[in-house]
């Protein structure tokens, strides 16, 4: 059973609530009827429910039209009460009533709003919407969870070759948010990342904090980042196997490991890498898809007090389904963690 099949399992018939804001993008309407059809959730569809109806029977997708739940950002029952709720949570910033009304009309802050009521457990959007415009809604109503200050974007990178990482499967990050993170925030990048290696894809993870050197081999600022953040790592969270900075053969690479770090506990064998930049991470990952021939699911997104998760919007309706389980996923990660 591969990674994305264990995911379909654990978010199967768990009636976990996701959103959907692009009502009227074909694919993410494709996308939702198989998620109905494989009961990897509940699906809420924004968007006028006469057209809705309309592009969904045009492609015949029964189980939107049985089942979906389609909501009219600017006629339902709920409208004023999700107002006064934005309101109260941007009114420090100089939000008027009247702004409130009308952020919530748009589809991208009703999500995010019909989450924060409880209403909904969790979104997939970015299939017709830009990255930051997707991000912000969560950023400003959502917010972070406690003790982490910022969000940031993972990708399970899925090989061909199962003597990589974990039978195959590794986790990048950050590939998606954060373009020079200080060594504070990449110490938060690998302790979320290695999380969610934990609790979401359910292995131990070995963190890798990447760099253009191996133990002290160059010495530079960009170096000492890395340096730096392993060890705010190794001082918050002492459960986690982690070491740095390192080169890339010297992370995956046993043989390779034993010539540039003998003596570490990663001995090439990592199955998480952390990338000093955005630029790198993002490079990183689309090397291994184009040229590894790796399968790459995601952006997810960590950090968020809820998941909210952004597609690319070049993304095919399968990763759409794929992404409605991982959010369903962590939706019951949310609520697991809330009954503890």
């Amino acid at each position: 059973m591969n990674f994305i099949q264990k995911i379909w399992l654990r978010a199967y018939d768990k009636h976990m609530r996701v959103v959907l804001p692009e009502g009227y993008e074909p694919r993410t309407l494709q996308a939702a009827n198989e998620a109905l059809e494989n009961k990897l959730a509940d699906i809420i569809l924004i968007g006028d429910p006469n057209k809705v109806k309309k592009l969904a029977k045009d492609l015949n997708l029964r189980y939107v039209l049985e089942q979906a739940t389609i909501v009219d950002p600017h006629n339902h029952g709920k409208i004023d009460e999700y107002a006064k709720l934005v309101y109260d949570l941007r009114k420090h910033k100089g939000i008027t009533e009247e702004k409130a009304l009308n952020l919530v009309k748009d589809p991208l802050y009703l999500g995010v709003t019909m989450i924060k009521a409880g209403d909904a457990d969790g979104e997939v959007a970015g299939a017709d919407n830009k990255t930051e415009d997707v991000l912000r809604p969560g950023f400003q109503l959502v917010k972070t969870s406690p003790g982490i200050s910022n969000v940031s974007g993972v990708f399970a990178m899925i090989f061909k070759d199962p003597e990589f990482g974990e039978k195959g499967l590794m986790l990048f990050a950050d590939c998606a948010v954060n373009p020079d993170p200080d060594k504070n925030l990449l110490a938060e990048i690998a302790i979320t990342t290695a999380d969610t290696a934990r609790d979401l894809l359910e292995f131990e993870p070995r963190v890798a904090m990447l760099s253009f050197s191996t133990m002290g081999s160059a010495k530079h600022t960009v170096v000492d980042k890395v340096t730096d953040a392993l060890q705010i790592v190794k001082s918050r969270r002492p459960d986690i196997l982690i070491d740095g900075e390192m080169q890339l053969d010297a992370a995956i690479v046993p043989d390779v490991a034993v010539k540039k770090c003998p003596n570490s506990p990663i001995q090439g064998n990592a199955n998480v890498l952390v990338f000093p930049s955005l630029e790198a991470g993002n490079i990183g990952y689309k090397l291994a898809q184009r040229f590894g021939h790796a399968d790459a699911f995601g952006p997810v997104l960590q950090g968020l007090a809820a998941p909210i998760n952004d597609l690319s919007r070049g993304c095919f309706s399968k990763e759409i389904t794929n992404l409605i389980a991982i959010t369903a996923c962590q939706a019951l990660l949310a609520k697991s963690k809330i009954v503890q």
